[in-house]
């Protein structure tokens, strides 16, 4: 590919008010309109008391221009300029600054991402009632718990401090933040957020899990979740209050135990006829050693947890094995032991897989490091805090949008969406004053833009029943 033209060193002059970088967020933060987002952010975001007094003014529309610029790809809050630019202020009102918005990020509190975190839900619910999100959850539906260290770097972070996290199979301390997250999937469905907290990064991984699942659950059911709900999580949430609040409120469990006395000795108990071979759809990584096994060993034996509490409860123990593969050449094989704990009626090796693919919720997270999560942008605590919670909204928003335009989109990455679906070139013309965008010609992606495109402008929402 070679260029056809001699340029010049003036040839290139950023004067062009009608051209417009980011065409395909006219129906994206349409769809974020038709689903009530500004509604939500206006009725649930108040900040009674700011240290700056124009700091807190508007915060409905100073958060959408945050969502609309995450979904554009910034991922830090100077990057929201990218919204500013050509004709994107004429294609739409109420976008401020960058320094603007940065104001009002730095006046949140703990109790104001609270807020932001019933918008996330709440719009979750609106999106699955507008756009099929879930589809089969009639029947099955899985929600995953997890965590992660995002690092951070000089003394300027409120809440930055040493947490454990794991890298080529090593624990490592690593100084940073710890978001918690929740997502609900199914089994045709890409998953999406549910709820999400930040927490300073030596916090225990488990810290305020409990009471995530319980609101996970109750996202999970008002979005139409009227199937099985099976809750899924590594060890660090194997604990009473996760598996108190699934039980409590009606739902399934699968949750990795941690190895102590009682499991080692129902470890022993089970009998070595008892193991059933598994191979797995596809290899999957050993969390410990790194290395890619296929298939393992699995057997189940009845388990009571928390026995010396009064939250006890009996359930199925379930063991997968599999071969370390440091000591290959011993005469009688060496075993490592992952047990986990569910409460499912699955066959013992379904189980097994079914619980493997509680590494989904990994998907979102790479989603969110590869955009707006890339970096925490403010040193206040607050400030990160609702830019996690934004970035959740908008990665459920533009999830949403991909469904919407079909095809592969369904279950593409958000990077793959924002490249082909939302950073899509423009001119903005208005003829007899009817605004046209002109998109450029053979764009690849241009029957699934459509498809968004007629979607979110051309719908008509149904007419109230008269009576």
């Amino acid at each position: 590919m070679q260029v056809s033209h001699g340029f010049a060193a003036e040839s290139a002059v950023f004067d062009d008010d009608n051209l417009v970088s980011c065409a395909g967020l006219v129906p994206v933060m349409t769809l974020a309109e038709q689903t009530g987002l500004g509604r939500l952010f206006d009725e649930k975001v108040r900040i009674m008391a700011p240290r700056i007094t124009s700091g807190s003014a508007n915060p409905a529309p100073k958060l959408a221009t945050v969502v609309a610029g995450m979904c554009a790809g910034a991922d830090c809050i100077d990057d929201l300029d990218v919204v500013r630019s050509g004709g994107m202020k004429t294609l739409f009102g109420g976008v401020y600054a960058p320094s603007t918005v940065g104001t009002l990020l730095r006046e949140f509190t703990f109790g104001h991402a609270r807020q932001l975190e019933s918008v996330l839900r709440e719009h979750l619910v609106a999106l699955c009632q507008r756009v099929e999100l879930l589809p089969g959850a009639d029947q099955q539906v899985f929600i995953d718990i997890d965590s992660l260290l995002r690092p951070v770097y000089g003394h300027a972070k409120q809440g930055a401090s040493y947490g454990h996290t794991k890298i080529a199979g090593k624990q490592i301390l690593r100084k940073g933040l710890s978001p918690l997250a929740t997502t609900i999937s199914t089994a045709g469905a890409a998953p999406v957020i549910a709820g999400m907290r930040l927490r300073a990064g030596r916090a225990n991984s488990s810290k305020g899990a409990g009471r995530m699942v319980a609101q996970a659950i109750g996202t999970a059911r008002a979005a139409g979740a009227s199937g099985q709900i099976l809750v899924r999580g590594d060890s660090a949430y194997g604990s009473r209050a996760v598996i108190t609040a699934c039980v409590r409120h009606g739902a399934r469990f699968s949750m990795v135990m941690t190895r102590n006395p009682a499991i080692e000795r129902a470890l022993a108990g089970i009998d070595e006829t008892a193991w059933t071979p598994v191979r797995y759809p596809g290899a999957v990584q050993d969390p410990d050693t790194g290395t890619w096994i296929s298939d393992a060993e699995v057997a189940e034996i009845d388990y009571t947890a928390f026995a010396s509490t009064p939250d006890r409860i009996t359930a199925r123990l379930v063991v997968r094995r599999v071969k370390d593969a440091r000591f290959r050449d011993t005469l009688f094989p060496v075993w490592r032991y992952h047990p986990f704990l569910t409460n499912t009626d699955l066959p013992v090796d379904q189980a097994d897989i079914t619980h493997r693919q509680h590494a989904i919720i990994e998907t979102v997270f790479a989603d969110l490091i590869d955009g707006p999560l890339a970096h925490l942008p403010s040193g206040r605590f607050g400030a990160n805090s609702a830019w996690i919670l934004c970035s959740a909204i908008a990665h459920n928003l533009l999830r949403a949008a991909g469904v919407l335009a079909g095809e592969r989109h369904t279950r593409a990455r958000g990077s793959t969406l924002r490249r082909t679906i939302v950073n899509v070139p423009a001119r903005l013309a208005r003829p007899q004053r009817r605004p046209i965008l002109h998109l450029p010609s053979h764009w690849p992606w241009s029957r699934s833009w459509l498809a968004l495109w007629h979607n979110t402008i051309g719908h008509s929402p149904p007419l109230p029943a008269t009576t």
